[in-house]
């Protein structure tokens, strides 16, 4: 394979290999039609709204950036460049759209202008509105379109007549109609407005940050730039302020009342009840849903759920049936169940992940006993069935009688996605996607007495026996984020990596989710001792499996809290770790931000030991082996403090390291081929180097 064809150009290039996958999938209520974005190839960013209809099987393009935008190339507002990166979103084009309740009308933001597809006809136009526009959302009936732009909430009628705003904030740490930092980064919540099943209110989100501090984000590659200042909500220090209204296209604004909680989780308003707000306190040990009257703004307390660490804000609930049935997922005997009308409908053999949809029955993800996959389920007056029937990671969107799955699987690269009316499957959606030019070998294990979940991959063609490898652990490992599952696509990296000369362990400890809320609540308050003893048991545990795992030369790698759990290694352990790469580490927990922070380390004021012990510069007298420190400087999420930090401490007590710097770079790793490339074999050279100075 050449320099130019090499699997990491490739990687960079199809962004992962997910570049030509079928992405926002939504289904026609009538069973007529499925939409979805997808890019024309497995290696072009630009995505295109598409439409499959489901009567003649065919697949046509409705609305092409490359036609729309005539005029030039894609640019980005600064609320949009925010929102896709708290997303994570690396493509162009149309890479978010919403629609009517009869999946007819579609909007969707390209370039900072609002566009709207009329599905019947395949009719796409631009609207005269302001700009940029920021999230275009339809109201249920189709007439009108819902956007912000310049923090303002606007509305436009659907043929594109009276653009006009419905709230404009008082000055510019004020905004209508957008998920404040917190909510998008940590909270799952991308949106800040929702309207009525009539489509004639919202309930809106006003948000001000004027008491959050304010950071600065330079960029030292270019002095001549002015810094980007970010207002960041650190452990311990204040919260944007969330408020809600209710305000009605005739002008109408009602303040609602939620006072007593500081978390706006999530709402939920459709024609199955009320408007139900999910709000959380500070601490997260309190999560309460209240229904809202939206004629004068007063909330009554529905339920109200409590833990002694934390309770868990799961995507999709709380919702309504279409009859009226209260949809929540609760704790209950070590198990995370779904609970509508208040009778647990799952039993302990499932850990419910998330609702997808809810109309008479209601379907949701769940993994049983094997925590790497992750099924499809219905619950129904016929009691719980699973919809996915093969191994792998699964997903669906679904309306009417159609389901479309989508699923990931070892067996195959990139997704199957099928369209399923009931049970029988009456069509595909075509997946794009470039083949990547490696297959993942997957061993797969349970290790220790806890039987951690883990992957290891050796060099392609390595017979054991054949010699020893030095090992590269390669996690995640931290809470709330899982490596090691059951898709072929997930370790493809790794396996780039083991061909490389390693034997690579990946390992999901505990914090890791799909293994009950006890086993995630046990690295309550202590994140460093729990995760860190997690990789030694499982590294020792898979070498008295694999003796070809050389104990004598390891090494490992992170992004991230992995970046943390690298640092921490060789930090702490290094009789057992020879050598780490910290990227984007975590170092000093007093710098990230409060919801994922306090969730786990309790108020910094409180629990300033805490906060001492998981902390890593007071480790820095301790470093013996060879660490390098990689960061992008224009990381927002992670800010380049952490590692300066780190290696401020480590100078001053005249440990040697390396810093590597990333200018441009955010919290997502280089995405340009060459600079991608490079990255990762500097890496493997560094550590081959690292790993080979071993005494």
């Amino acid at each position: 394979m050449t320099r130019e064809t090499s699997f990491l150009r490739m990687q960079a290039r199809t962004q992962r290999f997910t570049l030509g996958t079928p992405k926002e999938i939504r289904v026609a209520p009538d069973g007529s039609r499925v939409l979805f974005l997808r890019s024309p190839s497995g290696q072009e960013r630009r995505h295109s709204l598409w439409q499959l209809d489901l009567a003649t099987g065919k697949e046509s393009v409705l609305a092409d950036p490359a036609v729309l935008l005539s005029d030039g190339d894609e640019e980005l507002s600064a609320e949009e460049r925010a929102r896709r990166e708290r997303a994570r979103q690396q493509a162009s084009g149309i890479v978010g759209n919403a629609a009517d309740s009869a999946v007819r009308i579609v909007a969707f933001a390209l370039s900072g202008r609002l566009y709207v597809t009329d599905t019947a006809t395949g009719e796409t136009r631009q609207l005269d509105t302001a700009s940029p526009v920021v999230d275009p959302r339809p109201n249920p009936t189709g007439t009108h379109v819902a956007y912000v732009s310049n923090n303002a909430l606007r509305v436009v009628n659907v043929d594109g007549t009276g653009d006009r705003a419905l709230a404009v904030p008082a000055g510019d740490d004020r905004a209508y109609g957008l998920a404040e930092f917190i909510a998008a980064e940590e909270m799952n919540r991308s949106r800040g407005y929702w309207w009525s099943p009539d489509g004639q209110r919202l309930v809106v989100a006003h948000t001000d940050r004027s008491d959050v501090l304010r950071w600065h984000i330079s960029d030292p590659a270019n002095p001549a730039a002015e810094a980007h200042t970010v207002h960041y909500p650190a452990a311990g220090t204040p919260n944007v302020k969330v408020n809600l209204l209710v305000i009605g296209l005739d002008g109408s604004r009602v303040q609602v009342d939620w006072t007593g909680t500081e978390y706006l989780a999530n709402v939920h308003w459709s024609a199955g009840g009320p408007p139900l707000l999910a709000v959380e306190t500070r601490d997260q040990r309190t999560m309460q849903i209240r229904t809202l009257n939206p004629d004068n703004g007063a909330t009554e307390l529905l339920h109200e759920e409590t833990d002694p660490h934390w309770v868990d804000i799961v995507t999709g609930v709380p919702a309504w049936t279409a009859d009226g049935r209260l949809v929540r997922v609760a704790v209950s005997d070590g198990a995370y169940r779904l609970v509508i009308d208040g009778k647990e409908v799952t039993d302990a053999s499932l850990q419910v992940r998330s609702v997808l949809d809810t109309a008479d029955d209601v379907i949701f993800t769940a993994s049983a006993d094997d925590p790497r996959q992750v099924h499809v389920y219905r619950a129904g007056a016929d009691g719980v069935t699973q919809l996915s029937s093969v191994d792998g990671v699964h997903s669906a969107t679904r309306s009417g009688e159609i389901t479309v799955l989508t699923s990931w699987r070892m067996s195959e690269a990139g997704p199957d996605v099928t369209v399923l009316r009931g049970r029988e499957q009456i069509g595909k959606v075509e997946s794009l996607a470039v083949k990547p030019p490696l297959e993942p070998k997957v061993i797969d294990l349970k290790l220790g007495a806890r039987e951690l979940r883990a992957a290891l991959l050796f060099p392609a063609g390595h017979e054991p026996g054949s010699g020893k490898l030095p090992v590269l652990l390669d996690p995640y490992g931290g809470p709330h984020a899982q490596r090691v599952l059951a898709s072929r696509n997930a370790y493809l990296t790794s396996q780039w990596l083991a061909d490389q000369g390693f034997a690579v362990l990946v390992i999901d400890g505990r914090g890791t989710p799909g293994r009950g809320p006890d086993w995630e609540r046990e690295i309550a308050f202590d994140l460093a001792d729990v995760t860190l003893i997690d990789q030694v048991d499982g590294l020792h545990a898979a070498a008295e499996l694999y003796p070809d795992l050389d104990l004598a030369r390891v090494g490992i790698r992170g992004w991230s809290y992995g970046g943390y759990l690298a640092a921490l290694a060789v930090l702490r352990r290094p009789d057992v770790f020879h050598a780490a790469i910290a990227g984007a580490p975590v170092t000093d927990w007093r710098l990230y931000d409060t919801h994922y922070t306090e969730r786990y380390l309790g108020h910094p004021d409180t629990h300033p030991e805490v906060y001492e012990r998981n902390s890593l510069p007071v480790d820095a007298p301790n470093l013996e082996r060879p660490l390098m420190i990689i960061h992008g400087l224009a990381d927002d999420n992670v800010v380049v403090a952490h590692s300066l930090r780190l290696s401020s401490a480590l100078v001053a007590a005249g440990r040697p390291h390396t810093l590597l710097p990333l200018p441009g770079v955010t919290h997502m790793t280089p995405q340009d081929e060459a600079t991608s490339e490079n990255f990762l074999l500097l890496q493997t050279t560094w550590l081959h180097e690292a790993l080979g100075k071993v005494r």
